[in-house]
């Protein structure tokens, strides 16, 4: 069975607000539609059974608009009323789930990938936390994962250098429900910057996809998401660059 979905919907989106104001970004407007029913789409598509959205800035918005169901996926809400960080917001919203592994996702960004390819991988490795890692012309707004041969990740280099293509967080994981367990429940984590990090060299690995990636966190890059829709969403590695 393919595993459950939390999406992070629940950011203050404070650098879209010049152009996004009215909204929380995962509402934000792409070529008519809401940017997080495409997010949906793509969990419906895949049939994951359940999707949970964890909601915070503007949480009433993204309920009304999203309902209870995507298509026939069911669609639950598990809202913060304090910001949680990432690592949080995911124990918070555990409890709605089932599922081991489950598959998480940033709210405010896309990239195309195949499940199955992915859970397969995760498996395969008898990972405790995978992450899928898309391949951009400029990884110095996002930082690198770098990786062992074994596909285990080594390192996380920090966002502002280099300017060179590279793999990044796509934003996109597959968490063993273990490691939120243990936390609790109304702890504010980050799982960028402190739970990833303590899982470098026990059982954290990267995935490097193929599928085409966008951010639409600033207003530069939501400018650009229209377009991006129109496009193949596959490419077939770093000569499509």
């Amino acid at each position: 069975m393919n595993p459950e979905a939390i999406i992070l919907a629940g950011g203050l989106g404070t650098r879209l607000r010049s152009v996004v104001a009215d909204r929380p970004k995962v509402l934000a407007s792409v070529g008519g539609r809401p940017f997080i029913l495409r997010l949906l789409d793509q969990l419906a598509g895949a049939a994951v059974p359940l999707a949970v959205i964890s909601t915070g800035h503007m949480a009433d918005q993204v309920e009304t608009v999203v309902g209870p169901v995507h298509g026939a996926m069911p669609v639950r809400f598990s809202r913060e009323t304090s910001p949680m960080g990432t690592g949080g917001a995911i124990r918070l919203a555990l409890d709605a789930t089932a599922s081991n592994p489950l598959l998480v996702m940033n709210g405010d960004s896309f990239c195309a990938f195949d499940l199955g390819q992915f859970l397969a991988f995760h498996r395969a490795k008898h990972s405790r936390a995978s992450i899928l890692l898309a391949l951009v012309p400029d990884t110095s707004r996002f930082g690198q994962v770098q990786l062992a041969p074994d596909s285990s990740v080594v390192r996380f280099e920090e966002k502002g250098k280099g300017g060179s293509p590279g793999w990044i967080n796509a934003g996109i994981y597959l968490l063993n429900r273990e490691l939120f367990t243990a936390i609790p429940r109304e702890r504010a984590i980050s799982i960028e910057r402190e739970i990833f990090p303590s899982l470098i060299g026990s059982g954290l690995h990267g995935l490097q996809a193929g599928g085409a990636f966008l951010d639409i966190g600033t207003p530069a890059s939501y400018a650009e998401a229209e377009d991006f829709f129109r496009k193949p969403l596959f490419h077939s590695g770093p000569e499509a660059l």
